[in-house]
């Protein structure tokens, strides 16, 4: 099966030899390697897009209107980065033969989601992640057969998410985050959440390199700890809001419906269950 023409150059680009790269630099996580001799987990997320296999004629990009990407909130009761947002994903297990297969295991653990629907389309090379010592790598696919999704295990999630890309690419939704030990980095406000750290960094090295992008502003740098609670202010979900396989469609929880996406999560020693993505900070 071939790739949905407006994915083309996202695929083109994050499948390359040197993945996405931080051209304006403000994207400080596409850039991380770990250290030679240093030993590192490997692990691997689902950049999971859905939306209509045509391109849009009218839009930049060709994007389709209805384009999203799934994403995962963390538990607000977890000790460690509690609501949080994530691409689905972990660690990888040793029945798992490659990035793909551990990707695609992870994300229907987490999410309930029908792997035969999802075409894989590339990985991008590994993303360290300091303070866990994960390499990460991006598994970018497209939602061929969108199946139900949902919160598995309310211990470990509080939400499923698809959010529309033309919500995240809304220069009013973007910005860049300062924190308090000095990471910055580019974030998206999305229906009362935050996106950052690791999952703000992948998003926004996709969406530079996507032709959908509309200029936004680079220099509106804001303190992390002062929008995570603008954002908790707006909107504070609710454990279990959607559980797998409740009979809901796969879009069944959109970004703008009340319910939203966020930053990214994080935490060393999860088990192979549990999202290494966001400890970048």
């Amino acid at each position: 099966m071939s790739t949905p023409q407006w994915l083309d150059r996202v695929v083109d680009a994050a499948g390359g030899d040197r993945g996405l790269v931080d051209t304006d630099g403000i994207n400080p996580v596409l850039q991380r390697t770990a250290a030679a001799g240093e030993k590192t987990r490997s692990a691997s997320v689902l950049v999971l897009f859905g939306g209509s296999e045509e391109p849009n004629p009218a839009a930049r990009g060709g994007l389709p209107a209805d384009a999203d990407v799934l994403l995962t909130q963390r538990a607000s009761t977890l000790r460690q980065h509690g609501g949080q947002i994530a691409f689905p994903g972990g660690a990888t297990d040793p029945g798992d033969d490659s990035p793909i297969a551990t990707a695609l295991r992870e994300a229907e653990e987490e999410t309930g989601l029908d792997p035969t629907g999802v075409q894989p389309l590339t990985t991008m090379p590994g993303i360290y992640v300091p303070p866990s010592r994960f390499d990460v790598v991006p598994v970018l696919a497209y939602w061929r057969t969108p199946s139900a999704v949902g919160v598995v295990d309310t211990a470990e999630a509080a939400r499923v998410v698809r959010v529309p890309i033309e919500t995240l690419i809304d220069p009013g939704n973007r910005f860049q985050v300062r924190h308090p030990a000095g990471y910055q980095g580019p974030a998206f406000a999305v229906d009362g959440m935050l996106v950052w750290g690791f999952t703000g960094g992948i998003l926004a090295g996709l969406l530079a390199v996507s032709g959908w992008e509309t200029e936004w502003d680079t220099d509106d740098i804001r303190d992390l700890e002062a929008s995570l609670a603008a954002v908790a202010e707006f909107s504070e979900p609710s454990a279990g809001s959607t559980p797998a396989n409740s009979g809901h469609s796969a879009g069944s929880t959109p970004a703008g419906s009340g319910h939203s996406a966020g930053s990214t999560p994080a935490g060393s020693g999860h088990s192979a269950g549990s999202t290494p993505a966001g400890r970048d900070q």
